[in-house]
C-alpha cells in the first residue's frame, strides 16, 4: 500500500499542498510585498512596510464609488475611527483595484473627519497584483468590466494578519462591516 507519509517527508507534504492549494489571506500571513500606489503612479506605497510595525486595517473593496463602498463600507469605518484607536488601530488602508486617480478622488469625496484624513490612507491596486496574492480577486467584468478585490477587511498587527473578515459572496457589507470588525478587534 502506497504511504504518502513515507514517500514525502511532513514539511515537503505541507508546502506542496500549501503551493497547490490557493487559500485567502489566512491569520499569520504577512502582507505581500508588492507595491500599490497612492494619489499617482508615480507614488508606490508597499503596504508590507506601512503595516510593518503596530496595529492597521487593511479595507478591501471592490470599487471606489461604487453604491456599498461609497454609501456604508468606507464611511463606518470612517464614523469608527476614534473606536478603532482606542484598541490601538492607528492606520487605516481602503485598497481596491482602481487607478490611482479615482482611488485618489474617492478618498477626498468620503473623507471629511479631521482625524479620519490623518490615519486613512486610498491606495490602488490597478492591475490587482496585491489583491491578488491575497488571493482576493474575483470575476467582476459582468458588472466592473475586469476582476475586482472581494470586499474584506484584515486587522493587522506588526506586519502580520490576525483576524480576516472575508465577505463570501464578494460585495455584501456584513462580515466587513467596520462595527462587526470593531467587535472582533
Amino acid at each position: 500500500m502506497f504511504s504518502l507519509a513515507r514517500s514525502f517527508p511532513r514539511v515537503q507534504l505541507a508546502n506542496s499542498l500549501k503551493n497547490s492549494i490557493r487559500m485567502y489571506a489566512a491569520v499569520g500571513d504577512r502582507l505581500p510585498s508588492i507595491n500599490v500606489f497612492e494619489d499617482s503612479p508615480g507614488n508606490e506605497v508597499n503596504l508590507a512596510e506601512e503595516a510593518a510595525s503596530g496595529k492597521s486595517v487593511v479595507i478591501g473593496i471592490p470599487g471606489c464609488f461604487s453604491p456599498a463602498c461609497s454609501a456604508t463600507h468606507v464611511p463606518d469605518y470612517i464614523k469608527n475611527i476614534r473606536a478603532f484607536n482606542d484598541k490601538g488601530y492607528q492606520k487605516f488602508f481602503v485598497v481596491a483595484v482602481n487607478d490611482a486617480f479615482v482611488t485618489k478622488a474617492f478618498g477626498e469625496k468620503i473623507l471629511h473627519h479631521a482625524i479620519a484624513e490623518a490615519q486613512i490612507r486610498f491606495l490602488a491596486d490597478p492591475k490587482g497584483e496585491f489583491t491578488k496574492e491575497l488571493d482576493l480577486l474575483f470575476d467582476a467584468s459582468k458588472f466592473f468590466g475586469n476582476e475586482r478585490s472581494k470586499r474584506y477587511a484584515l486587522l493587522v498587527e506588526d506586519g502580520k494578519i490576525v483576524k480576516t473578515f472575508i465577505e463570501p459572496d464578494n460585495t455584501s457589507v456584513t462580515i466587513s462591516a467596520a462595527s462587526h470588525v470593531l467587535e472582533e478587534a
